[in-house]
């Protein structure tokens, strides 16, 4: 999360875990925030209103999105898996047709 809010022109010392707090919301060149739907269950997400904070936000990143009712429309998935010791396996699936660049 804090290469995440460093990239969006944030500073990285402001990103807390969100243990207790579902929404964290953060201030950068592109606003950021970030969702923590651990301990909520699939029938409560509809309650945040996710689609309306994805569409204000500028970046949306959500933690156990398999707590998703159904995908948000125009979702890019974000997989990283622990591999053992420094290793990650990062797998990135984009909407079809999405166009967008990576700087």
């Amino acid at each position: 999360m804090r290469g995440l809010l460093e990239g969006a022109g944030g500073a990285p010392d402001d990103v807390s875990s969100p243990t207790f707090t579902l929404i964290q919301q953060y201030v950068a060149r592109r606003p950021v925030a970030h969702v923590d739907l651990y301990r909520i269950a699939p029938d409560e997400v509809d309650e945040l209103g996710l689609e309306e904070l994805a569409s204000a936000s500028g970046i949306v990143a959500i933690e156990w999105a398999d707590r998703l009712p159904r995908p948000l429309p125009g979702a890019v998935r974000v997989q990283i898996e622990d591999c053992g010791g420094d290793t990650r396996e990062i797998r990135i699936e984009r909407p079809a047709g999405a166009g967008y660049s990576l700087r």
